[in-house]
């Protein structure tokens, strides 16, 4: 078991073992995989007195075209480069180029984490 960020060799080239196991405050939750489909939310209670937003499912983005920001229907993934799957199964991440009423997007927000898609036209 790895620890992040920590190297399992010392500065000398011996190897160094973990001590102890993870404690649950340091385990990560599963990715929340944005579906298209009707809005659905999440929240969830985050460190210290904060919550988040997850995205379960959305059709709904922001797509910005320079200064102009409108809302457009969300029609399909086109490219996710987080993962070839998604594409197919319509899985909205940062990144993603999605097919909207206003043509085609990428995505500058986490649906995941923010709870809304904001999105960029590519020219």
């Amino acid at each position: 078991m790895k620890f992040q960020g920590r190297s399992t060799r010392k500065r000398t080239g011996g190897r160094r073992r973990h001590a102890r196991n993870k404690r649950k405050y340091e385990l990560g939750d599963e990715p929340t995989e944005t579906e298209l489909d009707e809005p659905s939310l999440k929240t969830i209670d985050a460190r210290g007195n904060t919550t988040k937003v997850r995205a379960l499912s959305t059709n709904v983005a922001s797509v910005a075209d320079g200064d102009e920001v409108s809302e457009a229907e969300i029609e399909n993934v086109v490219e996710n480069p987080a993962n070839p799957n998604y594409i197919r199964r319509n899985i909205i991440t940062k990144g993603a180029v999605i097919e909207t009423s206003e043509g085609e997007a990428r995505v500058t927000s986490r649906p995941g984490q923010d709870g809304q898609v904001n999105a960029v036209l590519v020219e």
